[in-house]
């Protein structure tokens, strides 16, 4: 008798989730915002560069789901081990976004109601204060404030830029005082990208004495950057 009242609870639980539709992978805002806190949590934002600069839920990492070649470029540098939490503007493009990737094998949590419904409970997310366009005048001076530059177009919310980050700190450890590292949020700046045909992320230029000597977009390894400061 007892197994068969666990079984009818079973049957009822599962019922009520599909009738509400949500599941062990569809979470509220709430469950979401409390799942984002865990640690070993990617978090994943399908939407538009410009829908991402209007608010983002922190520690967000940013994929257009509506352009297939960067959506799959940005995140084949995610964790498979490391569950995703996605989300969009309403969770049209997140659900479909999620099914793509746990056809790869990732477990993929999504914002039920996205993060529009997110924001009308009155959620935090993060909204990025103005930061000031660089011009090209101004990023000479910056490939000249020392005999070997290391310019890094990145941006926080880039998969492959937080790859490179550790790459970046070893490399400064290794080579102390033989190049200035100078890190561009490519995110901002975008009419200095456009004039140096910069355009995917991370992208890297090494400047020795204000010429520039190499260049190379993606993830590098530090063999190949040390190869390019020295």
């Amino acid at each position: 008798m007892k197994k068969i009242c666990t079984l009818i609870s079973m049957v009822i639980l599962v019922m009520s989730c599909r009738l509400s539709g949500q599941s062990n992978f569809q979470l509220s805002p709430e469950a979401f915002e409390q799942k984002a806190r865990e640690t070993g949590v990617q978090i994943l934002d399908v939407r538009t560069p410009e829908e991402f600069k209007s608010g983002y839920i922190a520690g967000a990492l940013q994929a257009n789901w509506y352009e297939p070649k960067e959506f799959a470029d940005r995140t084949q540098h995610l964790d498979p081990k490391k569950p995703i939490l996605i989300y969009c503007a309403s969770g049209v493009r997140s659900g479909e976004a999620a099914k793509m990737l746990r056809t790869k094998g990732f477990t993929v949590y999504e914002l039920t109601g996205g993060l529009n419904k997110y924001k009308k409970e009155g959620r935090a997310i993060v909204t990025d204060q103005p930061v000031k366009q660089l011009s090209e005048a101004d990023f000479e001076k910056l490939t000249t404030s020392s005999s070997t530059v290391l310019v890094d177009f990145g941006a926080a919310w880039c998969p492959p830029c937080r790859k490179m980050e550790p790459v970046l700190a070893e490399l400064q450890q290794e080579l102390p005082n033989q190049f200035a590292l100078q890190k561009l949020d490519g995110g901002v700046q975008i009419d200095l990208m456009k004039s140096l045909n910069v355009d995917a992320l991370p992208h890297f230029l090494v400047y020795k004495n204000g010429v520039k000597t190499w260049e190379k977009q993606g993830i590098v390894s530090l063999d190949e950057l040390k190869k390019a400061i020295q």
